[in-house]
């Protein structure tokens, strides 16, 4: 079997943490004579995975025309390189993830003769946070691409039903296959004694996410100020890095906000291990891999109630989920967890049980070897 996966930007994030753990789990799995990667190379203030790809042993095909922004110019030539990119390959499956690979990579693999096309949906591109015109130009072009598209794999239930409301596909077309990643690493992340007095730590509040608009900071750093007792950590690094830092010296705040900057995902396990609370306040998600991974280390988790992150986190028992709106709800349920160890243990515990053997990554490439297997078979017969 030939495939061929497709992204936007190997930067640091959960959809591109995905993307190398799928396509280096598939390649030692017999029966596969390819699994190559295709990303452009447009880099960012998030930080690359392409050192992390080497150590794992993927070198993808960079394609410098693939871009993040739409630039007509680029996108048909990146439309084109895809094109003679998978009628060279003569790939069975094209498996594409993220908006602008997405929608490129399907076409391209459709005019090709590619016979079997799979998009994976890691977050909405979509809904309430997007203006009137983006939402109806991105629906639009989800439609198209899903006229071509064989399967789509969401990483969480929450994922298809939007696609399907909107009018993306059949329910038939649809499978969730949760993102996997290292759950043992987590598990087995302790508390560093040295990190904590480094940071001169008490309770700690923690939040691992983009600095960027639509991950909730505003949400998070109000919530610091209603919070006096505690400390937050910010783990991530963005365009909004000198924004958020500048809020963390008003009064009130100063000395009690640290941020950890870009931190390696080999190093993710130690740094949330020292968290008290893990919060997750983004406004646009799909399965928050955050989420999964401050469960998987026994944390707590206190989030938004939106897109898939009901489907981990159970209210009132693997931490609590609040409304958007509602800054006093989410200030009072970190404070509950911060006085009452006790009951921040007993969700813990229970968070890490429930996601240790579903998001580990051989049951993700395992869901996705029999996934494609069956597509190849139903194509054959066809």
């Amino acid at each position: 079997m030939r495939v061929c996966h497709v992204i936007t930007r190997l930067i640091v994030g959960g959809a591109q943490e995905n993307t190398l753990a799928s396509v280096a789990g598939l390649r030692r799995l017999p029966g596969y004579e390819c699994v190559e990667l295709v990303s452009g190379a447009e880099a960012g203030a998030e930080g690359s995975l392409v050192e992390h790809a080497r150590r794992v042993g993927v070198v993808p095909v960079w394609l410098r025309s693939l871009r993040r922004s739409i630039n007509p110019i680029h996108d048909l030539q990146a439309f084109v390189e895809l094109f003679r990119l998978f009628r060279r390959g003569r790939y069975d499956i094209v498996h594409t993830h993220s908006g602008k690979a997405g929608f490129l990579g399907r076409l391209a693999a459709r005019a090709a003769g590619v016979p079997v096309i799979v998009h994976t949906i890691h977050g909405p591109s979509f809904g309430p946070f997007q203006g009137a015109l983006a939402n109806v130009t991105l629906k639009c072009a989800e439609r198209i691409a899903g006229v071509v598209t064989t399967c789509f794999v969401s990483v969480a239930d929450a994922m298809s039903r939007l696609y399907l409301e909107a009018g993306i596909g059949r329910a038939q077309d649809y499978v969730t296959i949760r993102s996997g990643f290292d759950v043992a690493a987590f598990a087995s992340a302790q508390p560093d004694g040295a990190l904590r007095a480094k940071l001169r730590a008490g309770p700690m509040v923690g939040q691992m996410a983009r600095l960027f608009e639509l991950k909730g900071w505003e949400a998070f750093f109000e919530m610091a100020r209603a919070l006096p007792e505690a400390k937050f950590l910010v783990i991530g690094d963005g365009p909004w890095r000198v924004k958020l830092e500048t809020w963390a010296i008003e009064p009130g705040l100063s000395g009690r906000v640290h941020f950890a900057g870009l931190v390696p995902p080999a190093d993710v396990p130690r740094w949330v291990a020292n968290v008290d609370v893990m919060v997750h306040l983004s406004l646009r998600e799909g399965l928050p891999r955050a989420v999964v991974q401050a469960l998987a280390a026994g944390k707590p988790v206190v989030a938004h109630a939106l897109d898939g992150t009901p489907e981990v986190v159970a209210d009132g028992e693997t931490g609590f989920l609040v409304r958007p709106d509602d800054s006093a709800m989410l200030a009072d349920r970190v404070r509950r967890l911060l006085r009452d160890p006790a009951l921040a243990s007993s969700m813990g515990r229970r968070g890490q049980a429930r996601v240790l053997e579903e998001f580990t990554v051989e049951t993700m490439v395992r869901r996705l070897d029999e996934l494609y297997r069956s597509l190849i078979s139903k194509c054959n017969l066809g």
